[in-house]
């Protein structure tokens, strides 16, 4: 007894599954090229059509992404290198830079040092300040090692700049002359003043030196140059000091004062020369000078001019 179904929906769904198959047999076969139906083939082919173009512009896109990708890593590391290589040249245009400014101010004290004749000097280098003390004493590189004594004289090509108060082996603390405890024995170069007096530190502006115990009726000027004047026995006479800003009398005395510029720039200092010894004119070549010099001006006055053009 056989069994044969009359369901309608069951033959209908049989119908589809065989007709599904058959399409995608055709389809298969026709995109492998194994069967060419040329009814299919444009049905193959419109209905791969999107999936090709979708397949296409994804491995375009892909294809983009990942260059742009390779470019931004180029880019990266190009710009990584180059960074380098900005920061290398740097590095070396400033230490050519420190190189050519340390070379100038070496050049500069021993030029300095060849012009004094009257000077032994040993160069030395800042090497601290005491933040408390900031304009009143540094540190310098030399010590008692290399003959320096308390009291020795602290100068640049540019003026005094102190003297040195404490000594050790490999290093010593200078007094600057902005230090109201230090006291230096100054004159006034013009020819026609020559007024002494006392520089110290002003106590109330540290950065600040007065020229002190000036009559009220002494010749001090604005502009006038200070130098040291030799008297007290530590500071060579002849040193430059600085320049007179303003001259003020002091309240309720006889006295004035000269508010001075220091020579030096105590915040750039860096090297500094110590004066170990200093010789002054012997008495027969002071004598000698001053013959010679009154010679010719005897000379100058018997010949006229002319030999007065000869002297220029």
């Amino acid at each position: 007894m056989s069994m044969q179904t009359n369901d309608p929906a069951g033959k209908r769904i049989w119908i589809l599954i065989l007709v599904f198959l058959s399409v995608f047999c055709i389809i298969f076969f026709s995109a492998k090229n194994r069967v060419s139906i040329p009814l299919t083939n444009g049905i193959v082919t419109t209905l791969l059509a999107p999936f090709q173009s979708l397949s296409a512009t994804i491995s375009n896109k892909g294809g983009n992404l990942i260059d742009t990708i390779n470019k931004i890593v180029f880019v990266y590391d190009e710009n990584r290198q180059l960074k380098n290589e900005v920061s290398a040249l740097r590095e070396q245009n400033l230490q050519g830079n420190e190189l050519a400014a340390e070379n100038q101010r070496l050049k500069s004290l021993l030029d300095y040092k060849s012009a004094t004749k009257n000077f032994d000097l040993v160069v030395a280098v800042v090497i601290a300040r005491d933040p408390a003390t900031w304009v009143n004493n540094v540190v310098i590189n030399r010590g008692s090692n290399d003959g320096i004594e308390k009291d020795m004289p602290v100068v640049t090509p540019e003026g005094l700049v102190g003297s040195i108060i404490e000594t050790y082996p490999s290093y010593s603390i200078v007094g600057l002359v902005t230090d109201p405890r230090i006291s230096v024995g100054a004159l006034v170069q013009r020819g026609d003043s020559r007024v002494a007096g006392i520089v110290k530190g002003d106590i109330n502006k540290q950065e600040d030196i007065h020229m002190d115990n000036l009559p009220r009726a002494a010749d001090v000027q604005q502009g006038d140059q200070i130098i040291t004047s030799g008297l007290g026995g530590i500071y060579p006479k002849g040193i430059s000091i600085g320049t007179v800003e303003d001259v003020q009398n002091e309240s309720g005395g006889l006295l004035k004062y000269a508010v001075v510029e220091p020579a030096v720039d105590f915040q750039k200092l860096e090297d500094v020369a110590v004066v170990v010894s200093s010789r002054e004119l012997p008495p027969e070549m002071l004598t000698q000078q001053m013959q010679q010099a009154a010679d010719g001006g005897a000379n100058s006055n018997a010949n006229g001019t002319g030999e007065e053009g000869k002297t220029k």
